[in-house]
Formats: structure tokens, sequence, C-alpha cells
């Protein structure tokens, strides 16, 4: 598995996403900036691998002293406002780093031990949730977006569970939406699988429902951004859709995230504050016009309503909202 980031003797290196599949390109970030830029303009993305990213931003700015780790932190919390993780990770350093004179060793030792609770907990999540299909069957499941490796820093949310059904001979195929407007479906995932010689299909997003019409959809598995205290889930746009036709064609509609990404503070999906993204994401693709000039709305996240969810796969344990 290809990894999104990694740090180096001062220095976090990340992999630019925005370049996939076409060019592997290595960012060399020294600064707090630079890692908010990258959070923020989607060079790294994905709910858990922006916390991750976010605690070596930090590690950046411990030089500074106490008070360039806090102006870093409100910088690095402001660069995307819709993933909990990004927040939970920062308060998490400010934490440990809280009292510490060697604050750079102190800041690099909690960054690595959030990134390694991380690959723990895709490893269990993906046990977890492949424990829920039968053994003897082979299943086609739809996932959403990009919830794997590149988004992690492990073997992924969702994808870690589709990872361990292909490993345990369940998975007889993986449809994947192109996810629109930025395709982190066709770019990322379907990258992802092509390496790994996973079984995958890739599809446009308005296809999804007469796929399930068609019966060759058994699940659908996505991962979530932020999870509310009443089981509601913000999710990549275009989840809340899935989740409807799903429970339309009576198909399981599963979310697979870490406990981290369950935000008690916010009480219900009404709650979540949705990121509004630049316009040109939808006029254009790649600096190429797509659309004339026309009004755009371009939420980047929706939120499923707990009714709909089949069930929530953590690291501990499986969460039924709907029932």
């Amino acid at each position: 598995m290809i990894r999104p980031f990694y740090y180096d003797n001062g220095t976090f290196f990340i992999l630019d996403q925005r370049l996939l599949p076409n060019e592997q390109r290595w960012m060399a970030c020294t600064s707090a900036e630079q890692v908010a830029d990258a959070i923020k303009t989607l060079a790294v993305r994905g709910a858990p691998a922006i916390g991750i990213a976010a605690a070596y931003g930090l590690a950046m700015a411990a030089a500074l002293g106490n008070n360039g780790l806090e102006e870093a932190a409100g910088l690095l919390i402001s660069a995307r406002p819709t993933a909990v993780n990004l927040e939970w990770a920062v308060r998490r350093v400010l934490a440990a780093a809280d009292g510490q004179d060697d604050l750079i060793r102190t800041v690099l030792f909690e960054a690595k031990k959030i990134w390694e609770e991380e690959i723990r907990a895709n490893e269990s999540m993906a046990a977890i949730g492949a424990g829920l299909f039968q053994a003897g069957r082979r299943y086609r499941v739809l996932t959403h977006c990009n919830a794997g490796s590149l988004a992690t820093g492990g073997i992924g949310t969702a994808l870690g569970v589709i990872r361990k059904l292909h490993e345990q001979g369940k998975l007889e195929r993986v449809y994947m939406d192109e996810t629109r407007p930025l395709l982190q479906g066709a770019r990322i995932t379907a990258f992802e699988m092509v390496s790994e010689n996973i079984p995958a299909t890739l599809i446009t997003d308005s296809m999804a429902g007469w796929l399930m019409k068609l019966g060759r959809i058994d699940a659908v598995i996505v991962g979530a951004d932020r999870i509310a205290r009443n089981l509601d889930a913000a999710n990549k746009i275009g989840t809340y859709s899935l989740a409807v036709l799903a429970d339309a064609h009576k198909i399981p509609f599963y979310i697979a995230a870490p406990l981290s990404t369950f935000d008690p503070a916010t009480p219900a999906g009404e709650d979540i504050i949705i990121e509004q993204r630049d316009e040109k994401e939808v006029t254009s693709f790649h600096g190429m016009a797509c659309a004339p000039e026309v009004d755009v709305f371009n939420p980047s996240f929706d939120v499923t309503p707990h009714s709909l969810i089949t069930a929530i796969i953590t690291e501990e344990k499986v969460f039924t909202p709907g029932s």
C-alpha cells in the first residue's frame, strides 16, 4: 500500500493526491502553514489522514515555542471545518505538550503515536467489519469517495473492510463511485484497488441506483468525517443519496470510522458544519473549463441520518443506530 505521507529529519513529506493517478509528487513541508495549505487544498485528504498531518504540522511549529504552537493550532483547525479528526488531533497534541520543556520531542512523539494508533484501529475495524459478512459467500460491495490507505495512513476504514473481505475470499467485486466533482473514487480508490489486484469496477455517481435495481450490489460501505452524538454521519457529498438508495433496495448500508470521528459535542446531523468549496471544482477540472459561467452549489459533504445506517463499524465495536 502506498502511504500518504512520512516524516524525516524535520520535514513532513506529503504525497500530493491532487495529481494522482498520473503523477506521484512529494511535497516537502517544513512549516505548519505549508501543512495547513496542503490540507485546505486537498493535497492530503481523508478525515484520519488530515488529523495525522495536522499533528505533524504542529511539530513544524514546535521550535517556535508555545505561542507558535497555539498559532499553528488555530491555522490547522481552520483548514477544513467538517472533519472532526483534525481538531481532535490538534487538541490532543496541545494537551500532551502542555507544560513540557522539550516541545519538539513531545509533539513528534504524540504525532507518531496518533499515526500508530490509526494503523491499529484500521486493522481492528477491518476484522470487525469483515466479520459482519458470512463465510462461504462472495459479496459485491459499493463504496464512495476514498476511505483507504491514502485517507488514513493505515489500510483504510471502508477500504480496510473491503481489503479484509478480499483477503478472506468473501469479496467478489468492489464497485467504486467516481465521486464528483474531484473524482476521488476514480483517481484514488481505483488507484489503490488496481495496484493491489482487487477486482474493482468504476461507475459514475448516477449509476449506483441502477446497479442496485439490477441486484448487483450486496452492501454499501463508506467512511465518515464526523459522527454526531445521535449517530448521524457526515461524509463526502453523494453519501446521503447512496443511503437513500440502499434503504429503498433493502441493501445494508455500513459506515466504517474510528472512534476519533465521533463528536459528542455535536448533538445531531443538522448541527454539523458543512464545508462549502470553490465553484471552480465544479466548473473546471485540472484547469480546463467544463461549464459556462454559472452559479454553483458545491458542498463537500452531506449528512446521512442514523435511521438510514445499518451499522457503524469502529475499532472497538459495532453500533447499530437504525435498529
